[in-house]
């Protein structure tokens, strides 16, 4: 009965097995150190890139001060910016309008696709494997369990043959 247990389990009087083996709360702790990310090691950021991005902040907000300030001094120029920037908006909107036109005969292309060609690809697929079950079904009812119960039979029979010491060979 002991031959069959692993190599790290072995028979005790008092509990009837006990573990050899590593203690589970410290191989889960095993395993988690290892596949944890290394989150302590924090990301350096060169100084040089700090001061970039203040400076960009700077130039950036120093630019919105002054587009501003020239949009309410300049009145008419601030028109005709506004409209260049309505006709854009006009121009974009359109386009989008006809990126969805196009989206939509892609989707009904699709849906077309799946109803008259996928569709019936998967239909025959479905009657293969149907027409396979039933061969397989036959097979297993007419060859395979007459198979097993002929081998029953034989093994029956060596059996009695050993038991009344019929066979020619004596085993040890």
């Amino acid at each position: 009965m002991e031959k069959n247990l692993p190599p790290d389990v072995t028979p005790t009087s008092s509990q009837g097995f006990r573990d050899d083996s590593k203690d589970i709360s410290s191989s889960f702790q095993d395993i988690e150190s290892n596949t944890k990310l290394q989150t302590s090691e924090q990301v350096q950021i060169p100084p040089k890139t700090i001061v970039g991005l203040i400076i960009g902040g700077v130039v950036f907000i120093a630019l919105v001060v002054l587009a501003v300030y020239f949009l309410m001094t300049h009145a008419e120029q601030t028109q005709q910016i506004r409209d260049i920037f309505i006709i854009l908006m006009a121009l974009e909107t359109i386009l989008v309008g006809f990126v969805l036109v196009i989206l939509v005969i892609q989707l009904s292309r699709l849906i077309n696709l799946l109803q008259h060609e996928v569709k019936p690809i998967l239909e025959s697929t479905n009657e293969t494997v149907s027409t396979l079950r039933g061969t397989t079904m036959f097979i297993s009812e007419h060859i395979t369990e007459p198979i097993i119960q002929l081998n029953g039979y034989l093994a029956a029979m060596q059996r009695l043959a050993e038991m009344f010491n019929l066979t020619r060979g004596k085993k040890k």
